[in-house]
């Protein structure tokens, strides 16, 4: 039987897998080569140098470079997608006669071109992305910012239409697929959900110490959720607080060392992260945007314990039957009380392994992934 090979368009370079879409990307990567798919990577890179370690896994892996600057700004393609064509990756593309599949919005500058025509194309969605950066507009409070959001929201809602010309929609969540559906209804939309770094479940029995939110905390979503946290929630909260993640916002450093109940942890290495998800026994998941999948709840489903969120949190996924549930700071705030003196069971594991019951389990999702480009059927 001849080799598969398959092409894979990222937005960024996928290594290390620390934040939500690069989580889906690397994992898939992974998955893949255990599969015996042989993958020719292309990434851009502007704010990660090089990753020795995708050769191992893919088979070849090339570099391009953003075009970041006014002369992307003023495009009427979105910024995110105008600053990231090349025609060297163009060329490469064109080398061959193999899938290529583009991973988010971000890297669809060449969906549509001409050149393609007659290839296998399949869009790999991670948000639906006009809503994911209207909202980003709402969660800003910078006006510089809160302009850009809003411009690249109405480009991306207008170059939506781009999708037109995937033959595939691979989609992360069931909210995402049916809206998706009811915009392309002649194409072939599928929800997979994202790869991530667990295959076991990792939740200790038992009580941790303290509650813990984590996330990139320089990002307008997160800095909203934490803020809210640190000013609504905290106060009320017998437990102490950790707030862990990257490049905290000075506003959240600011009410870390006015409040001796509250402990930042900024830019926190993966296994401290991982020791510190481990070790709660709270999880506070709070998100003012129903978008996607939140790949850090479905991280902490296998590596932590008690969790509360929000119902944006886990948008319509069965996920929602794994937590306690909570809209507003009063029921946070009696949630918190009643589950502080909770231990995690193994009943608790046990029952999160049914639920799930290998819905997200890489192996399987990786096996229909090649099935849906390779063979055509789902």
């Amino acid at each position: 039987m001849p080799d598969k090979h398959l092409h894979i368009i990222s937005f960024s370079v996928p290594y290390p897998p620390n934040y939500g879409g690069v989580i889906d990307v690397y994992y898939k990567l992974l998955a893949l080569h255990h599969a015996g798919i042989k993958t020719h990577l292309h990434c851009y890179e502007y704010d990660r140098g090089p990753a020795p370690e995708l050769e191992e896994i893919c088979e070849e892996v090339q570099y391009y470079p953003r075009k970041t600057g006014l002369s992307s700004a003023g495009s009427l393609k979105p910024y995110i997608v105008q600053s990231r064509q090349s025609e060297v990756l163009i060329n490469n593309l064109l080398k061959d006669n193999h899938p290529v599949l583009f991973e988010g919005l971000h890297s669809c500058f060449f969906l549509d071109d001409k050149r393609l025509n007659g290839r296998i194309k399949i869009y790999r969605e991670s948000n639906i992305e006009h809503q994911y950066y209207f909202n980003l507009f709402k969660a800003e409070y910078k006006p510089g910012p809160k302009m850009y959001y809003l411009i690249e929201a109405l480009k991306l809602r207008f170059y939506e239409k781009v999708l037109h010309h995937a033959d595939l929609m691979l989609v992360v969540s069931e909210s995402d697929t049916q809206y998706l559906k009811s915009k392309f209804p002649e194409k072939n939309v599928i929800h997979l959900p994202s790869f991530h770094a667990n295959e076991t479940f990792r939740g200790k029995e038992g009580s941790g110490s303290y509650i813990l939110y984590h996330g990139n905390l320089s990002v307008a979503e997160n800095i909203k959720a934490a803020n809210y946290i640190a000013e609504k929630i905290a106060p009320h909260c017998e437990m102490p607080l950790v707030f862990a993640g990257l490049n905290p916002d000075e506003q959240l450093i600011e009410a870390a060392t006015k409040n001796n109940h509250i402990r930042l942890v900024p830019n926190p290495s993966h296994l401290e992260m991982t020791r510190l998800i481990e070790q709660a026994h709270i999880h506070l998941m709070i998100t003012f945007q129903a978008t996607g999948l939140k790949l850090k709840l479905l991280n902490t489903i296998y590596q932590g314990r008690h969790i509360i969120a929000n119902k944006a949190m886990y948008n319509g996924t069965v996920i929602g039957k794994l937590v306690h549930h909570a809209e507003n700071e009063t029921e946070f705030i009696e949630q918190l009380n009643k589950v502080a003196s909770l231990p995690f069971t193994k009943e608790d594991i046990d029952f999160r392994k049914k639920t799930l019951n290998g819905f997200y389990s890489n192996k399987s999702n990786s096996e229909k992934l090649i099935e849906l480009i390779f063979n055509g059927r789902d």
